[in-house]
């Protein structure tokens, strides 16, 4: 006799059980696991993934501007950064509910590469960031195939929570100048602090500005808790639509990212112009 062959359930109308490995699967099908989620989509899914990605691209927009801004880059580049990874992993990824996004823990990491190279030029700052995001692809790619995973397990929960910590210090310590309205040449955290306080005493900081940003982390903070509230979206829509009413970019001095076609003129790993679509 044979046993009986086992089924698993079916999965709930949110997807969210993990996608099974297929016992056939093969060639193209082995590689791009979101084909064959593809094949057998399901229109009852159509709804909650509408909502999800309607609740995800709430929280990663203003997220990912901010991050590349962290990681002295131009805003816009954040975008591209959101999008194109999440497109990719729909195709590439095992999960169905694993989440990919700009990570505050690189910003430092990129800030302190990208900033001394890039010379203050925009263009090669994006250059240099989107080199270093192929090379440490590739080692990721290279550890994974070598199964070096276990690597991580020799790390202490010490040594994570200071690398944290010293990450988040960093990172604030780096956009304390953004908040105050005023520009410094970054020289290590206790160096940059001292100037920022120097500047401030010196009166070089923006109140205008300062005001803009404090009223967002006070919103932010406000509707942190609030589950049906995106907090981090109503304070940048809130910014966004002050300074523009008010003006506040010619009549305060905030500084604002500017047109996003500027991100599409020029290739950034070539000196010349490049042909402007209308979607840009």
């Amino acid at each position: 006799m044979s046993d009986p062959v086992s089924s698993s359930p079916p999965p709930e109308p949110g997807r969210i059980a993990p996608r099974s490995k297929a016992a056939g699967a093969t060639g193209w099908d082995r590689w791009l696991p979101g084909l064959r989620t593809l094949r057998g989509y399901q229109a009852a899914w159509l709804r909650h993934d509408i909502v999800a990605g309607l609740v995800l691209t709430t929280m990663l927009v203003p997220v990912g501007i901010a991050y590349a801004v962290a990681s002295g880059v131009p805003g816009i580049y954040g975008l591209y950064a959101t999008i194109v990874p999440l497109l990719a992993y729909a195709l590439f990824g095992p999960s169905r509910i694993l989440v990919l996004g700009p990570d505050s823990s690189l910003a430092a990491v990129i800030l302190a590469v990208v900033l001394p190279l890039s010379g203050g030029d925009p263009l090669r700052a994006v250059a240099l960031a989107g080199m270093m995001a192929v090379v440490s692809g590739t080692v990721c790619i290279l550890a994974g195939v070598a199964r070096l995973g276990f690597v991580t397990e020799l790390l202490s929960k010490p040594i994570r929570y200071g690398y944290m910590n010293g990450i988040a210090l960093t990172v604030l310590i780096s956009q304390l100048p953004k908040l105050f309205g005023f520009s410094i040449e970054h020289d290590g955290p206790l160096r940059s602090l001292w100037t920022i306080v120097s500047a401030i005493v010196e009166g070089r900081a923006n109140w205008t500005a300062f005001t803009v940003g404090a009223g967002t982390l006070v919103v932010i903070m406000l509707l942190k808790g609030s589950q049906r509230v995106p907090g981090i979206l109503v304070a940048v829509v809130g910014a966004t639509v002050a300074v523009g009413a008010l003006d506040l970019a010619a009549r305060g001095g905030v500084s604002v990212l500017g047109s996003s076609r500027k991100a599409c003129l020029r290739s950034p790993f070539r000196g010349s112009p490049k042909p402007t679509s209308s979607m840009c």
